[in-house]
């Protein structure tokens, strides 16, 4: 199976997004999210799919794929209207004109029906150009959208008006100035709510701006001579090299060669005081160079880069839908036939029952076809998601899926590993003991153990320690919660970990690892690791929310209570291997929603288990990919954002969908009995999306922690 990214113009709705979900699920793709906020739709597909003939079915449906080869590489069809802006201009002057008859002084020629009618019909083919097309295009695949509506309703008052005219039945049976209003209303709507929704998109838009920048690339001549000339970064490859001066934009991922810097990564952990980096120091695309001059060697490129993945990452959660829309997109994949109905309903009942007009009768159901908004509901989740998940990234927060936004609300407990979680992962050696070998024996086994591990204890051994004639193990393995096991050329058998490696053999369980060969006790280390500065602030707002705090680690209990002391941790399990952290996560899940934060292979397990898994951005690979959150700011003082963005978020969607339904249970019966006209019903509904957009972007001011 392969992974597709798509770009899609045209999108404008909901019902767009289930549109295209629909076909491509119908034509058996897998993994199927469609994001009509973002334009971006991805699947997987096997290789007896031609993304060619998917292409040309997503444009039969009214939608263009932009960056699919096959389908840019043909001739651009010419628009004459690029966006709803330029189509409200071009209307708005014929509606004005048109709409002068209804003025206390009558002006005598527009009194004449076939003159309206030829001022009319410039402002309703290109509304049927549109909205026309639109609507056919929809009721062809099944999924009336929201443009049959405004179709119907204008083409109504069209039909209706030239009936009259060409009857002769009066001015009492002519209505292109409702006709006009409709669709020059519409389209002014539409385009304040394209505008709207752009705006909620704002901090990705600053995200993906970062991704084409141009940098001085480093080549050398025939004589060796270096020459530096610039290139688009989009140009670079993985091994060039680049120089970075003060001021500039790192272009790639890259890693530091020669020089030093000062970076502000502000752009990617939410965090505006420079880092320092030095020789040997990875880069990140995106970030700004504030002092120094490096020449740096790049690492990524393209899809592989740290922002590109930030931003696809982000995108994919954009896609995905919380419980909570799941009954809005029942409502809104029926709402147009229902909304058809009510307006037939509508006539029938003013005209029959109530004895109004038929002209009456007729404005105040085409008045209900338009002032209906199914967008509204199917707008009011991706706006707000949209906005949290782009405030959160900007923070340095990555949400791997919008369902733990949802989730935040109901976190009840936070449970954190130890090392590197809690504490910095940076150890510093304190004693070294070992009764049979020398200290230089003793270290030379260690390190040849450890370099084989990720644990951040052997990362600052092998970063420290840098012994060149290390052992050459006939086999070795890391076995997860214990620590190294391996076998010398002689068939000794050498063990370094924890004390439950030791157990048997000592009954002090202070010192950070033991050395056993052939099951015997030769040595052991101690490790001093220094508190994250942010641990106790973030534990505090944690109770003062009433969230029960909890530390699980693997590591003595001595020095886990210690640590939970100091922090004020409400309870801890220590000495836990990752089957028994797994089941300890199972059985608080049982209690209450759960959210563990860790960076080690022994987490990821756990992390999978828990209701919110969250990690580090510099922990293990595993244990990055098996949350559901990463922290992008090396450290867990962005925690407290992320819960608070989460249950904010999770208000801001239940209050848009409120709006949704209210304006819509309102309105279609105000319509329905006459107090609407249809033009103020085209602009109430055109503005409807306008107000859920805006109560969208509020989440990205409002105070949430």
């Amino acid at each position: 199976m392969e992974k597709v990214d798509w770009k899609v113009e045209g999108m404008t709705c909901t019902n767009c997004a289930l549109t295209i979900n629909k076909y491509l699920e119908k034509e058996g793709l897998k993994d199927v999210k469609v994001n009509f906020i973002g334009g971006e739709i991805s699947f997987e597909i096997n290789k007896t799919k031609s993304k060619n003939q998917l292409a040309k079915g997503i444009k039969d449906l009214g939608y263009h794929v932009v960056n699919e080869p096959q389908t840019t590489n043909r001739k651009a069809q010419t628009k004459i209207f690029s966006n709803h802006l330029q189509r409200f201009l071009f209307c708005l002057p014929f509606t004005l004109v048109l709409m002068l008859h209804m003025l206390p002084w009558h002006i005598h020629f527009l009194m004449n029906p076939w003159i309206q009618l030829a001022i009319c019909i410039p402002v309703f083919l290109v509304g049927m150009s549109y909205f026309g097309v639109s609507a056919v295009k929809s009721l062809r695949h099944g999924i009336p959208n929201m443009n049959v509506l405004i179709a119907m309703g204008s083409l109504a008052a069209f039909v209706y008006s030239l009936t009259g005219t060409i009857g002769n039945l009066g001015m009492d049976y002519v209505f292109y100035e409702t006709t006009a209003t409709i669709i020059t209303l519409v389209f002014l709507g539409e385009w304040v709510e394209h505008k709207s929704v752009e705006t909620t998109q704002r901090e990705l838009n600053k995200l993906a701006k970062q991704q084409k920048v141009m940098a001085n690339m480093i080549a050398f001549d025939d004589q060796h001579k270096e020459l530096i000339f610039p290139v688009e970064n989009t140009k670079l490859h993985v091994g060039d090299l680049v120089l970075i001066k003060q001021g500039e934009q790192v272009p790639m991922d890259c890693k530091i060669l020669w020089g030093d810097v000062h970076v502000n990564e502000s752009l990617l952990t939410g965090e505006s005081k420079p880092v320092h980096k030095t020789k040997k120091d990875v880069l990140i695309g995106g970030s700004l160079v504030t002092g120094g001059t490096v020449k740096a060697q790049v690492t990524a490129v393209g899809k592989d880069t740290v922002l590109s993945n930030i931003l696809t990452l982000v995108k994919q959660a954009q896609g995905e839908k919380p419980p909570v829309q799941q009954l809005a997109d029942k409502i809104s994949a029926v709402f147009v036939p229902v909304v058809i109905s009510i307006s037939i309903i509508t006539f029938l009942v003013n005209y029959f029952v109530f004895d109004v007009s038929a002209t009456n009768s007729l404005m105040r159901s085409i008045a209900v076809l338009v002032i209906s908004c199914p967008c509204a509901m199917g707008l009011a989740t991706p706006a707000a998601i949209a906005v949290g998940l782009g405030r959160a990234a900007k923070n340095g927060i990555l949400f791997r899926n919008a369902k733990s936004l949802e989730l935040f609300k109901d976190i009840r407990t936070v449970v954190f590993d130890k090392t590197g979680t809690l504490t910095k992962g940076n150890f510093q050696v304190t004693g070294i003991s070992s009764p049979i070998l020398t200290e230089d024996e003793f270290k030379r086994v260690v390190f040849s153990l450890e370099k084989y591990s990720n644990h951040p204890i052997a990362k600052t051994i092998t970063t420290d320690w840098k012994i060149n004639d290390s052992i050459q193990w006939k086999k070795i393995e890391e076995i997860k919660g214990l620590g190294m096991k391996a076998e010398d050329a002689a068939g000794n058998a050498w063990q370094l970990g924890s004390y439950k490696i030791a157990a048997t053999q000592s009954s002090d369980t202070s010192h950070t690892a033991y050395l056993l060969q052939n099951n015997k006790l030769i040595g052991w280390f101690d490790m001093e690791d220094e508190i994250r500065p942010e641990a106790k602030e973030v534990i505090s707002y944690l109770h003062a929310k009433n969230i029960q705090t909890i530390l699980l680690s693997g590591d003595s209990l001595d020095r886990t209570k210690k640590i939970a002391d100091v922090l004020g941790i409400d309870k801890v399990y220590a000495e836990k291997n990752p089957e028994e952290k797994l089941f300890i996560i199972e059985q608080l899940n049982k209690e209450a929603p759960v959210a563990m934060v860790g960076d080690g292979i022994n987490d990821a397990p756990a992390l999978a288990k828990a209701s919110i898994g969250i990690s580090m951005s510099d922990a293990t690979q595993l244990a990055v990919q098996t949350a559901q959150v990463v922290l992008m700011n090396k450290g867990i003082h962005h925690l407290p954002l992320a819960l608070g963005l989460g249950k904010h978020t999770f208000s801001t969607i239940k209050g848009n969908l409120f709006w949704a339904f209210i304006y819509n249970i309102v309105a279609i019966p105000i319509a329905a009995m006459g107090f609407l006209q249809p033009g103020l019903a085209a602009l109430a509904m055109g503005f409807s999306d306008v107000v859920l957009a805006i109560n969208s972007i509020r989440l990205n001011y409002r105070k949430v922690v």
